[in-house]
């Protein structure tokens, strides 16, 4: 298993690809730089990444026709407009069962998503660590049908 040692963008490619029906990621980011060094790590490590840079964005890209082949949503905490508790709760409605988890710098608002099924990470989170829980989660995703 590659120890994704190296900060080149082809240091995760051994990881495996997953089949295209548990690949697909909804990354929700309003810092640019953020959202591009995250789609780069999961897209090198054979994943299907769709980014939305609001929560309104992310909402309306869930409700279109690619929301179905949605498996996982990674949103930051802090976005412009609303938090990812409020994000969550909206999300909620159009997706209940779909996995979210949350990175955020502010470790202390991980209250905020108290029994909401979410998973709470803090930054920074490894490419490594991203890589292997954003794979768990699609699994779960996969076997719960979402």
């Amino acid at each position: 298993m590659n120890s994704g040692a190296g900060n080149s963008p082809g240091a995760f490619k051994n990881w495996g690809a997953l089949p295209p029906d548990l690949s697909r990621i909804l990354l929700i980011d309003d810092d640019p730089l953020q959202l591009r060094v995250r789609e780069a790590v999961l897209r090198d490590a054979g994943l299907e990444v769709y980014v939305a840079t609001t929560a309104e964005s992310a909402l309306a890209l869930l409700k279109s026709g690619v929301g179905p082949t949605i498996g996982l949503v990674v949103t930051d905490h802090i976005m412009p407009g609303c938090s990812g508790a409020i994000f969550v709760h909206a999300l909620r409605e159009v997706k209940p069962e779909i996995p979210v988890m949350v990175i955020s710098g502010m470790p202390e608002a991980e209250d905020e998503y108290q029994g909401m099924d979410i998973v709470f990470r803090a930054k920074p989170l490894p490419p490594p660590q991203l890589i292997a829980l954003v794979r768990e989660l699609l699994a779960k995703s996969q076997r719960s049908g979402s």
